[in-house]
């Protein structure tokens, strides 16, 4: 049994709909899409064996491998792929990732076609330089494809059957959530693991994510080894492990976006000053090398560092300049009124950077007030939008359209979104459609510095993530989506 630490319990077992990056992280496990991220963050096909786009960009065909299983022992068909992604497009279902399909925010699915069971074709109403990233979306599931039977005749969902590594075997809330090996895995003929893709096999019979809220509890639990793996601990925290026998770290740079979210409609925040007077409050050297105990580097760009979109302009964003906030306040008659920020103890890094905040924009004359929330309540209030401000991180997105995307459209339709501009909104749509990289950079750039000068929320950086793991773990590494991959992971006999 390999036994992994989670901080928090998963928030369903629905695939992409109920969800969270722990909910993520366990369905990646249990369930596969059409393509997925490789190590590289390229787009390859998992349960695809190749993929073909039209001439005209409006059509992806899709051949499947033949005599993929899933959990339950029916074989994969492309009428599966169609049951599942018209339930998916359902909006009763209420998919995450829905708006990048439905035409809201990229091209509409307009049919999907199953001229045999083994070839699929999906119609689109626009080209689209995203679609397959779109699909491959940690945060989607990866639109990992179901039995029908994972849901009742009735419509209610009952549990995922899908056709990865794990099956899952019991949940207990609070507890932990335990995968068992799916024997009948049909393995890609790939060399090795590679990202979401490549040759995932289950190597461990048993896979436990162990439910340990509290970060001494869990940092306890690896040092007696009752646990083998946490998958994302502190900075501060990997400095100690370093140092310990039996114990080792492994460490990367990710995608993430981290910062502070501004409701643009609240009376107070609406004026761009204020907003950009808290930007200019921030040391970000200070604060990023305290967040990450020098891991990480400052970045105000919702481009990640390690993205190849990643240009001088993007480099450039805020400056460190209180007396310059202070002359904002005064011309937007700013008196102290309180600001609320909403953070939470969960995610230590989001608890700090708030607090980090608070303490820097009060030397600018901001009072800002923390309000501690447990996750689930806050990540309601971000999905409504109900906030002032907000200490946040968003997963990583491989594709700065996809990064942009998050963040951007109209609150009115969907309250999430953090930047409300048009013109902002129509550079992502030319973006999203375009093909040619070139091209696609300029139009980051332009991107990047209208969100400096409007300062919807300040980025402050990306982070790294550091898993920790006993000496006895094979084959396990970080990477730069952060998620953890657990197929193609071993345990040395002790």
């Amino acid at each position: 049994m390999l036994r992994v630490g989670l901080n928090a319990d998963i928030r369903s077992t629905e695939p992409g709909v109920n969800r969270d990056e722990n909910t993520d992280t366990v369905m990646l496990h249990i369930v596969e899409g059409l393509v997925a991220h490789r190590e590289d963050a390229s787009v390859g096909p998992l349960l695809a064996r190749e993929v073909q786009q039209s001439e005209d960009g409006l059509s992806y065909t899709f051949k499947l491998r033949e005599g993929v299983h899933f959990q339950n022992g029916a074989t994969l068909t492309s009428a599966d792929v169609k049951w599942t992604w018209e339930h998916y497009l359902n909006p009763q279902t209420q998919w995450r990732c829905l708006a990048e399909f439905d035409g809201r925010g990229g091209a509409k699915i307009t049919r999907i076609e199953t001229p045999d069971p083994l070839t699929v074709t999906f119609h689109l109403d626009q080209p689209s330089g995203l679609f397959l990233a779109s699909m491959a979306r940690p945060d989607c599931a990866g639109s990992g494809i179901l039995h029908p039977d994972s849901v009742a005749a009735d419509g209610r969902w009952k549990a995922p059957i899908g056709t990865g590594p794990f099956s899952l075997s019991e949940w207990k809330p609070g507890q932990f959530v335990e995968l068992a090996r799916f024997k009948d895995y049909s393995v890609r003929e790939d060399a090795a693991p590679d990202g979401f893709t490549g040759k995932k096999q289950a190597l461990v019979d048993v896979l436990r994510f162990m439910i340990i809220p509290d970060a001494s509890s869990a940092k306890a639990a690896l040092m007696s080894n009752n646990i083998d793996l946490l998958p994302n601990v502190s900075a501060s925290d990997a400095q100690e492990f370093k140092a310990m026998p039996g114990i080792q770290v492994s460490v990367s740079p990710i995608m993430a976006i981290c910062g502070l979210l501004f409701q643009t409609n609240d009376p107070l925040l609406k004026d761009v000053r204020i907003r950009q007077a808290i930007a200019l409050s921030l040391d970000y050297g200070q604060m990023v090398t305290a967040l990450s105990n020098g891991l990480s580097e400052p970045n105000n760009s919702a481009i990640p560092q390690t993205s190849p979109f990643y240009s001088a302009t993007a480099k450039q964003g805020y400056r460190y300049d209180p007396q310059e906030a202070q002359r904002l306040l005064k011309d937007a008659g700013y008196h102290g009124q309180p600001i609320k920020m909403i953070v939470n103890k969960r995610y230590s890094q989001m608890f700090d950077m708030g607090l980090l905040s608070q303490a820097m924009a009060q030397g600018s004359g901001l009072n800002i007030e923390m309000e501690t929330l447990e996750w689930g309540t806050q990540l309601e209030r971000y999905q409504s939008g109900n906030y002032q401000m907000m200490s946040f991180s968003y997963t990583s997105r491989l594709d700065p359209a996809l990064g942009f995307d998050s963040l951007m459209g109209d609150k009115s339709k969907e309250p999430r979104k953090v930047w409300d501009n048009p013109k902002a909104q129509a550079l992502l749509r030319d973006a999203v459609r375009q093909n040619d990289t070139g091209k696609r950079q300029e139009l980051f750039d332009q991107l990047h510095r209208m969100m400096i000068h409007d300062t919807p929320m300040v980025i402050i950086y990306n982070g790294t993530v550091v898993g920790a793991l006993r000496d006895s773990v094979r084959g396990y590494h970080s990477w730069p989506v952060s998620t953890p991959r657990l197929w193609g992971v071993s345990l040395a006999a002790q």
